[in-house]
């Protein structure tokens, strides 16, 4: 006679069954944690430059993909993290200033389509934190660098928080061009040095606070089950060049060469900006180089404030290792455009060449990718537009609309993977003169076309096979017809999109 099973024993059975089965489909998704740097070259170790002290960031890439060739859609701050936010190109005048997202996103009410990949993350059940400079704005707050702080978003409906310790410097402007004593570039209406050796601790600038803000927050969102996307944005490499005298103390002035301060030949005459930025402090000449003493001095305090970023993220990497999040947090470590510090005679950003518009990408999680081969350092041609159709394929988030970009995941699963043709950027020399340029990762070709009429006005055709730099313009050589004749194909392709803000400021969507 066979025994019965109590009922009771059944259910419990069949409850156990269920929970045996269940914690794939109930799998956490990746935490986010996205690192944005400020005016950052793609010197550091991880690029094989390692005269460069970046151990922290060197660490990141080497447990995720390293990008040699990522490219951003416009060579100035707030309009290259407009086409990040968005996965879309610039398409009109507004898109290429420092207030694209201010004009473009901030003032407008919540619609259908997210205003940013990070709206959309919030749209998804994460917790959205923001700390530091993650878009034009110091603090993620609108107002200009003199005035009272604001408590109006320039992403209105992308944060769940918005976080930023001023510290004695009270703003968030203030604290960007900070100075060791509580002053900052404004209230010493710009009379002092671009750099600074302080003699004060980590958080004796304000990148330290908001390092310190972040692992009070990492802390608190251990405890939730909630998943989060912080991102964490730093001002330095920005200028002023000011970072504690134990960074300056890495580095020897001596050691420092001066770049090659010639232009390319036959260069376009307004391919270069006038680095105005640099001239907004009261030791640099409005006209000709800058002497060699002057030149050493910025570029070891450059280099001293890469390497005081480099102690902040190492601090934020442990803290996320401590609490037993890094397993499964993703991280995004990425600048938002090159610098100049002294090639071909300028300084900063805001031209087309290589220098500025190639930058550090690289995406690390040591559980993220299904198929990873040992290679770690990918040649793909991938651009800033990409990385929001990137953050949603890897995450598994709803479908984002369509946009400019599309997901890197199969670079990142095979570095080896053939992508993209070519990356393409833009950038105005005012209203009238459009420099729209193509890289296919050995030539960057740039036409500057006349805004109204699309005329050609001069061409240029750099060679970038082993180095960032070149020196003669090869556009009209017969020598290199070839090369320019495919390169203006590619070129071709893109200048559809962007035509049409040539003729009008019309807005794409």
């Amino acid at each position: 006679m066979k025994k019965k099973i109590p009922f009771t024993l059944v259910c419990l059975l069949c409850i156990l069954c269920i929970r045996c089965t269940k914690p794939e489909t109930q799998k956490q998704p990746p935490n986010v944690l996205f690192i944005s740097i400020d005016d950052l070259r793609t010197e550091l170790g991880a690029y094989g430059k390692t005269y460069v002290k970046s151990p922290n960031i060197d660490r990141i890439a080497s447990e995720g993909a390293v990008f040699d060739h990522h490219y951003v859609q416009v060579p100035t701050c707030g309009a290259s993290r407009y086409a990040l936010m968005t996965g879309m190109r610039p398409s009109k005048l507004a898109h290429l200033k420092n207030s694209a997202i201010e004009t473009e996103i901030s003032n407008k009410p919540e619609g259908a389509n997210p205003e940013s990949f990070i709206h959309h993350f919030r749209r998804n059940g994460y917790h959205t934190v923001g700390i530091g400079k993650i878009t034009h704005s110091a603090d993620g707050l609108l107002y200009g660098y003199e005035e009272p702080v604001s408590k109006k978003k320039e992403l209105p409906h992308s944060w769940d928080e918005l976080l930023f310790d001023s510290g004695k410097w009270k703003t968030g402007w203030n604290a960007f061009f900070a100075y060791a004593n509580g002053e900052n570039r404004q209230s010493l209406k710009k009379q002092v040095k671009p750099y600074e050796v302080g003699e004060v601790t980590d958080e004796g600038y304000p990148d330290g606070l908001t390092t310190n803000l972040a692992l009070s927050k990492l802390k608190e969102l251990k405890k939730q089950k909630q998943p989060f996307f912080m991102g964490v944005g730093f001002f330095k490499p920005h200028l002023p060049f000011n970072a504690p005298k134990k960074y300056w103390d890495l580095y020897s002035k001596n050691d420092f060469e001066i770049p090659v301060r010639d232009k390319p030949k036959d260069m376009y005459r307004l391919a270069l900006a006038k680095w105005g930025e640099l001239k907004s402090y009261s030791n640099i000449p409005t006209e000709g180089d800058l002497n060699d003493d002057l030149t050493r001095d910025l570029i070891h305090g450059y280099h001293a404030s890469v390497s005081y970023i480099d102690a902040q993220i190492g601090k934020v990497m442990a803290t996320l290792k401590e609490l037993d999040l890094r397993k499964n947090t993703m991280i995004i470590f990425m600048s938002d455009h090159g610098y100049k510090i002294g090639e071909y005679g300028a300084w900063c950003k805001q031209s087309n060449v290589e220098i500025d518009v190639r930058v550090p990408l690289i995406i690390s999680r040591e559980t993220a990718y299904k198929n990873r081969v040992t290679d770690k350092t990918s040649d793909a041609l991938v651009e800033n537009v990409d990385i929001f159709q990137t953050l949603v394929d890897i995450c598994d988030l709803k479908s984002a609309p369509a946009s400019d970009g599309k997901s890197i995941l199969p670079v990142l699963n095979n570095p080896k993977t053939k992508w993209d043709d070519a990356a393409y950027s833009v950038y105005a020399r005012g209203k009238k003169i459009m420099g729209v340029t193509t890289t296919d990762g050995q030539w960057r070709y740039t036409e500057w076309r006349n805004s109204a009429t699309h005329e050609i006005l001069g061409a240029e055709l750099y060679e970038h096979k082993n180095s960032l730099l070149s020196f003669e313009n090869l556009s009209g050589q017969s020598k290199y017809k070839k090369v320019e004749d495919r390169m203006r194909t590619l070129l071709e392709v893109q200048f559809p999109r962007v035509k049409p803000f040539l003729q009008n400021d019309q807005p794409r969507r």
